[in-house]
């Protein structure tokens, strides 16, 4: 009996444990709405922002969904960047925006990596932030080249 009692115990501290750590973790992830100006309307979502080399490094990898307006904001220091989509398991738009604010460069729909190197997706210039999208939603809300993001 005392046996049976220390293991729900234990069972109890592990899922209390377990509990208090997913919600310390979504607490922790800070969240940002960005909005997206085109010449007939704006769409928002919020994204997750990535601002250190760890969360820029780690990004949406493992990741097998994300919701339809949802993304990831990685801020740089206004520079050259390239990314790559391994570990990555949900196809992306990758829109690359300038510290002006202006949309220079979107990568849509790019797939899951499957080869060895992944392939890189540049931006062909010093850009300040990097927004993941899931695959389409460029396309589907027009947006483009260009076009203002709102932060």
């Amino acid at each position: 009996m005392k046996g049976e009692k220390k293991f729900v115990i234990l069972i109890g501290i592990i899922l209390l444990a377990t509990v208090l750590f997913e919600f310390a973790g979504f607490v922790s992830s800070p969240k940002q709405e960005v909005v997206f100006t085109t010449d007939q309307w704006k769409v928002s979502i919020i994204a997750e922002i990535a601002d250190d080399p760890a969360e820029r490094s780690q990004g949406l990898m493992h990741r097998t969904e994300l919701c339809k307006k949802c993304g990831m904001l990685f801020i740089f220091d206004n520079e050259m960047v390239s990314f790559w989509m391994k570990n990555t398991y949900i196809p992306l738009d990758m829109i690359f925006v300038s510290e002006d604010m202006k949309i220079v460069k979107i990568h849509e729909n790019v797939p899951p990596c499957e080869a060895d190197p992944c392939p890189k997706y540049n931006s062909d210039g010093p850009i300040k932030y990097v927004i993941e999208v899931n695959a389409g939603f460029t396309e589907e809300n027009g947006i483009e080249v260009g076009d203002s993001v709102l932060f």
